[in-house]
């Protein structure tokens, strides 16, 4: 997915010639900490919210000395990037640019976490096996095998390294509830299952859980 499917014009962006206190009044309706200042479509930079140190807020935006003028992403990187952004600098927002610095919109965190609950297959009823595996033994296409001979599928996966080691942690959410003899597989073929979560939609409230969180995000 590009940077620009996950773009829009939700929050207005605001003027060097607007006034510092109509910046912080939008970042207050809108709940971020990041504005874009655009000029003609033109983006200038993104203003944050820890910047603003002027005590005279009815002061033009272009008095302030700093505007991040590199924190953006344009509109065919990978979503991935907008993520990387969104980590690297502590953001709310994530503006998106086309050709010459053109403004196409922003990337909120609502849109970033929606995103993310689609990818990870979060809406969807299965099971959940948490992998510690070695850097080599991080095959996929075996994992994969071994999920299918029960039946099953894989819906998602993510790995997350461990600091000054080898090994790292390998998740995998499942289309199948029960899934204890995959469970078993794994153990098996000498997998270290760190832990597995059985869901279904009879007793599985996480999509429930999920919506709540997502408004609760939007309010």
């Amino acid at each position: 997915m590009l940077a620009i499917e996950l773009a829009a014009n939700t929050i207005p962006p605001v003027t060097t010639t607007d006034s510092i206190q109509l910046a912080i009044d939008r970042m207050a309706e809108f709940k971020v900490r990041h504005l874009p200042v655009v000029n003609d479509q033109l983006f200038i930079g993104l203003l944050a919210e820890a910047d603003i140190t002027d005590p005279d807020h009815s002061l033009p935006i272009s008095s302030l000395q700093q505007l991040h003028v590199n924190t953006f992403v344009y509109e065919d990187k990978h979503v991935y990037d907008a993520v990387r952004m969104f980590y690297e600098h502590n953001l709310t927002i994530v503006p998106v640019l086309g050709p010459n610095k053109t403004y196409d919109g922003v990337i909120n965190q609502y849109a970033m976490n929606a995103y993310f609950g689609e990818i990870t297959a979060i809406a969807q009823p299965g099971g959940i096996i948490v992998l510690e595996v070695s850097n080599r033994e991080n095959s996929m296409s075996q994992m994969a095998q071994i999920v299918e001979s029960d039946n099953a599928q894989i819906l998602s996966s993510y790995a997350r390294n461990f600091p000054d080691s080898t090994r790292m942690e390998v998740t995998l959410k499942l289309n199948k509830a029960d899934i204890s003899s995959i469970n078993a597989a794994f153990l098996r073929y000498g997998y270290d299952v760190k832990a597995t979560f059985n869901h279904n939609d009879d007793d599985d409230d996480s999509m429930n859980r999920y919506e709540s969180f997502m408004n609760y995000l939007n309010m």
